[in-house]
């Protein structure tokens, strides 16, 4: 049997039109294809180019890749936050600036606040000092300055004493020479004339104290040392000064603190007190009255009684030279002028004068012909004794200038 197929020329016909499209669209597709795969590439690469930029830059730059209109709105952003920052800054390193000032500036007031208090603290100690030695003065022109009498007999009563020592004697007055000066007749000879009777009375160590008493009790600031002058060798001073104007010498009296608040450059002070004063006032006796501080010993009080009733106590005069290599060429004068009254006071009242201590050191004795230092007392007296022995001191200079 045999299979036989019937074709009609309509279906063929069609079968070609298919086919001839066929070809047409594989033909469009493949001539497609190149142009398909470079934009696949020019995508690529793009692609690439955003990633490596959003590796590269923080998002607001890639937000600005992406959205330019957003780019020029950062920048503005940008630029008005960085003029902020700026006043920020500024205003900060302002409010530092002012502050650093305001606390200088309140050092400053607290440190003139403190010098303020300071200065009327010795304004005012020094108004009252001023004002207690004028009522002692006042006092004592009231009642009379009792004067000493001459012919009494004197007696040195000193307890637990200290072994007196020197190594020079003219006459009836000893040296301790402590210099490698040796003394002849001729340096030791007072043959002195003293012209000026003027009278310098000052204190190196103004604070310098004794031994409080029933009598005259006070609050120490130091050990034997207090601020309040009427306590002081300052004190022994004034009573020196009255004593002397009875006598008729004109006296200038100085009272400044030279060892208060500090005590190294005391004398350096002074000697700016002493050479201010003979500027207004020559003077040939200048006395540097101070209270003697031996050792350690606050139980040491050299004292002598004179006639029935009057303690005072022994005195002693510190002479310097030029041996410590400063400029005094009158050292030798201001030995004569201490042998001459110590003469006289070994005459009138025996034992008032401890012997003299030549020294090294030149004390701020080149500014007078008749410069000296001259202790009252020690540690362990009273004020009143050493005021009674400037009663005597002031007899003894009255005979001899």
């Amino acid at each position: 049997m045999f299979n036989v197929t019937v074709l009609r020329l309509k279906d063929i016909i069609k079968y070609l039109v298919g086919m001839f499209l066929l070809v047409i669209i594989i033909f469009m597709i493949a001539n497609t294809f190149p142009v398909w795969k470079k934009n696949s590439q020019k995508l690529k690469q793009e692609m690439e180019n955003k990633v490596e930029t959003i590796s590269k830059n923080s998002w607001l730059n890639c937000f600005e890749q992406v959205l330019p209109v957003a780019g020029n709105f950062n920048k503005e952003y940008s630029a008005v936050a960085e003029k902020n920052n700026i006043e920020k800054e500024k205003n900060i390193l302002q409010e530092m600036l002012s502050t650093q000032i305001s606390s200088i500036n309140v050092i400053e007031e607290n440190s003139q606040l403190w010098e303020d208090v300071a200065k009327k603290e010795n304004d005012s100690a020094d108004i009252q000092t001023q004002q207690n030695t004028q009522e002692t003065n006042e006092q004592s022109s009231e009642q009379g300055t009792l004067l000493a009498q001459e012919g009494l007999p004197t007696q040195v009563i000193t307890q637990n004493p200290i072994k007196e020592s020197f190594n020079v004697q003219y006459g009836n007055v000893k040296i301790k020479n402590q210099t490698s000066y040796i003394l002849t007749e001729q340096m030791m000879t007072p043959d002195i004339t003293i012209e000026n009777k003027n009278i310098v009375l000052f204190h190196t160590h103004s604070c310098e104290s004794y031994t409080s008493s029933e009598a005259y009790p006070y609050t120490p600031t130091g050990t034997f040392r207090t601020t309040d002058l009427n306590f002081t060798v300052t004190r022994v001073g004034t009573e020196l000064e009255n004593q002397l104007k009875q006598y008729g010498y004109s006296i200038v009296h100085d009272t400044s603190y030279h060892d208060y608040p500090a005590y190294n450059g005391s004398y350096t002070r002074s000697l700016q007190t002493v050479e201010n004063i003979l500027k207004q006032t020559p003077s040939d006796i200048i006395i540097d009255l101070h209270r003697d501080a031996i050792g350690s010993r606050s139980d040491y009080a050299p004292i002598v009684k004179i006639g029935e009733n009057d303690v005072a106590a022994q005195m002693m005069f510190v002479i310097g030279t030029n041996a410590g290599g400063l400029w005094h060429p009158n050292w030798n004068q201001n030995l004569k002028f201490a042998i001459k009254v110590q003469q006289k006071a070994e005459e009138m009242y025996p034992g008032l004068f401890k012997p003299i201590m030549l020294t090294t050191s030149r004390y701020n004795q080149h500014t007078g012909k008749y410069a000296s230092i001259i202790e009252v007392g020690a540690t362990g007296n009273t004020l009143e004794q050493c005021l009674t022995s400037m009663k005597y001191l002031a007899k003894v200079i009255s005979a001899i200038v």
